[in-house]
């Protein structure tokens, strides 16, 4: 259909699309009924199954439990140190590939997607391969007493590789979009790269690198597929929290099991809810910035 035979009309600002109100009343119901379905419902059976026992069974499923208290502990070590390490990688990734040209460097790019084309599980088993004691630094590591399979820097690795592309993607389209016009002028009244980099580039994308943090450690906290091949499932020593939800199921311990998995699902409520209150400083800043 041409753009000008679509009827729009403006309602509260914004234009829409003059379609028949069954329709649109048909696919608003469709679309809640879907994630009702697919979210709402299962959020909520995890926090039904968490509280079978009541809250004294949820406090004693949680913190009396020590293999479940240290993947808890591990977890929330891990996916902040990971955000750290991919936010460093990711800001040096950007930089280099919007402030610099050399050869190699669409390939660099598309390197990048790499960890989203790889399935978790093939991770998991690279890293074996290639840090394991039969693998083919594992021998090396061995002399220098260095354990990277079934030990915590094997899961920091495993966590790492599957979201190393979010800051990197994040800062990278909105560089190129800022341009280098306020770097050049910097540059011709003196400025150092610290200078550049702290008082120019980083007040610029703030933002977007707050928003590919954001989406990192969702996804970090709730790996499961590269963690699981690496970590050897040694309860109180290599288990996350995803690795520990399923343990528990395997194990029949359904309210442990959920115990958990309601944990887990309330540290990613908070990730979006601080995605969405990001999203909506944003608009204002930019509504602000207009009527300015």
């Amino acid at each position: 259909m041409h753009p000008s035979s679509l009827r729009t009309k403006k309602t509260a600002g914004r234009f829409v699309a003059d379609e028949p109100l069954w329709l649109r009343i048909l696919l608003i119901t469709a679309v809640y009924l879907i994630i009702g379905l697919l979210i709402l419902v299962p959020m909520a059976y995890v926090f039904w199954q968490a509280m079978a026992e009541g809250w004294e069974g949820l406090v004693k499923n949680l913190w009396q439990d020590h293999d479940t208290w240290h993947s808890m502990w591990l977890t929330m070590t891990i996916a902040p140190l990971t955000v750290v390490l991919n936010t460093i990688f990711g800001l040096a990734a950007a930089w280099t590939i919007t402030k610099f040209k050399f050869p190699g460097r669409t390939l660099l790019v598309t390197l990048l997607d790499v960890p989203f084309a790889i399935s978790p599980v093939v991770v998991g088993l690279m890293l074996v391969l290639l840090f394991g004691m039969q693998g083919f630094l594992g021998p090396t590591l061995r002399e220098w007493g260095i354990k990277v399979i079934f030990a915590w820097p094997g899961l920091l690795l495993a966590t790492m590789f599957v979201t190393l592309p979010f800051v990197a993607r994040e800062l990278i389209p909105l560089m190129e979009s800022l341009g280098d016009e306020e770097e050049t002028a910097a540059v011709s009244l003196g400025a150092n790269p610290w200078q550049l980099f702290w008082r120019i580039t980083l007040p610029n994308i703030k933002w977007g690198l707050v928003y590919g943090m954001i989406q990192c450690h969702a996804r970090a906290i709730g790996e499961f597929g590269a963690v699981y091949v690496v970590s050897g499932h040694i309860a109180g020593e290599t288990d996350t929290m995803p690795l520990r939800v399923e343990k528990l199921f395997q194990e029949y311990n359904n309210p442990g099991s959920f115990a958990v998995a309601s944990v887990l699902t309330l540290m990613a409520l908070a990730t979006l809810f601080g995605k969405y209150i990001l999203e909506q400083y944003i608009a204002r800043q930019m509504a602000t910035d207009s009527v300015e």
